[in-house]
């Protein structure tokens, strides 16, 4: 009679840990669906791509708009700011949740007056519209003054907010 007894709590403790671990697989498997859900809106408004600006009232629309925006100003015949350039494409195809931008200063003097832009390149972080961050030439990034990795800058742009977690 003693080992049905426990034959009986073996099953029961089988079946609470079965329904616990179902339980788990399926809120799991749900917040899986509503991030994948979520990538797909944000991939559909131009998240997770670096494209280049022409217009400084769309640039203004954008930052507005996007809670979590990487603005580079930029001259695309700058060295540096070509090095720039391809630090922040490879960081927009692995952060979806900031939206990466750059304009050619001489398609926006309105805001490089307004904003106070004397150096280039000039990566300017927007967080609700709101500069949160300025990365002026390639100060502040990296240890050495002339190089830097997208490891680096992906550092230094978490540290401002405008980027969620390193991936």
């Amino acid at each position: 009679d003693s080992d049905d007894d426990d034959a009986l709590l073996a099953e029961l403790e089988d079946d609470e840990d079965n329904a616990a671990l179902s339980s788990l697989r399926e809120r799991r498997l749900e917040q899986l669906h509503q991030e994948m859900k979520r990538a797909k809106l944000l991939k559909e408004s131009q998240h997770g791509t670096y494209l280049e600006i022409k217009d400084e009232k769309q640039l203004m629309e954008i930052t507005t708009s996007t809670k979590l925006c990487v603005v580079h100003f930029m001259k695309p015949d700058f060295n540096r700011c070509r090095i720039m350039d391809g630090k922040l494409a490879s960081l927009a195809e692995k952060h979806y949740e900031a939206r990466f931008v750059s304009i050619n200063v001489d398609n926006a003097p309105f805001l490089v007056v307004k904003l106070g832009i004397q150096v280039l390149p000039c990566v300017i972080s927007f967080v609700d519209g709101v500069g949160a961050d300025r990365i002026v030439g390639f100060e502040g990034v990296g240890r050495k003054a002339d190089s830097f990795t997208s490891a680096e800058l992906e550092a230094r742009l978490l540290g401002a907010g405008v980027l969620v977690r390193a991936k």
